[in-house]
């Protein structure tokens, strides 16, 4: 395994939001109530990304004044399984994708029958 790749936080969290620029409009217009930050160390190991919160499909009309879903993206870990630059972000690209897919409802199974 190669070494941790070096990118800063900056730019760690630029290519998340170049990640999130290229979802489809009509799915971030319809995307509520979340939050998209950059964590550096997750929770747990082997977490790349993790979404908290109430998916859009199991919100009903009793979904008021909640705090807004979280989405984690763990630099260190995806820095730590790259070997280049651009592998660091087509899996910052994956991972995003990964955990709004949660945001949408889509559990890791479905996903991965997806591809991703």
């Amino acid at each position: 395994m190669a070494g941790v790749i070096e990118v800063s936080r900056e730019k760690f969290e630029e290519l998340v939001a170049d990640a999130l620029d290229t979802i489809p409009p009509e799915l971030t217009k319809v995307m509520d109530n979340v939050v998209v930050v950059v964590v550096d160390d997750p929770p747990e190991p082997d977490l790349l990304g993790l979404y908290t919160g109430i998916p859009l499909t199991e919100r009903g009309d009793w979904y008021a004044g909640v705090l807004p879903d979280r989405i984690e993206i763990y630099r260190n870990p995806i820095r730590s399984i790259c070997e280049t630059e651009d592998d660091v972000v087509q899996e910052v690209r994956i991972t995003v994708v990964h955990e709004i897919a949660h945001h949408f409802g889509i559990d890791d199974d479905r996903l991965h029958t997806l591809g991703w």
